[in-house]
């Protein structure tokens, strides 16, 4: 079941993006809508609908993510200060669009991520 999204559309180059980082795993780009400074959004590239969705054999995909957003982070500057990484799951999570993708944050003091 391979869905085309948004992202994969990014992914192939259909769509155009600022892509910062592609491998045969994961890409990672700017988001177009910004909310904070720096804020990438690094995507698997198999689409994975939700973080319900996925399967053993996405671990190396997933951990990709993770390094990844390191790598970005210090490129950009943000690794040293800190920055938040998000990943919202379905409906009650906010999720917009059905392809699981890491939100990497930064370049000012966040606020706190839930009320109390």
């Amino acid at each position: 079941m391979t869905k085309d999204t948004l992202f994969s559309q990014i992914i192939n180059k259909t769509l155009p993006a600022d892509i910062l980082y592609q491998d045969e795993l994961v890409t990672a780009f700017r988001d177009i809508n910004p909310a904070t400074p720096v804020h990438v959004l690094i995507v698997p590239n198999r689409v994975i609908p939700t973080v319900d969705d996925v399967e053993a054999d996405d671990e190396a995909a997933l951990g990709r993510l993770f390094t990844v957003a390191q790598k970005i982070a210090r490129d950009e500057g943000i690794a040293e200060d800190g920055y938040r990484l998000i990943v919202n799951c379905k409906t009650h999570g906010r999720q917009e669009i059905p392809h699981l993708h890491m939100h990497l944050c930064g370049g000012e003091q966040l606020g706190r991520m839930l009320p109390r």
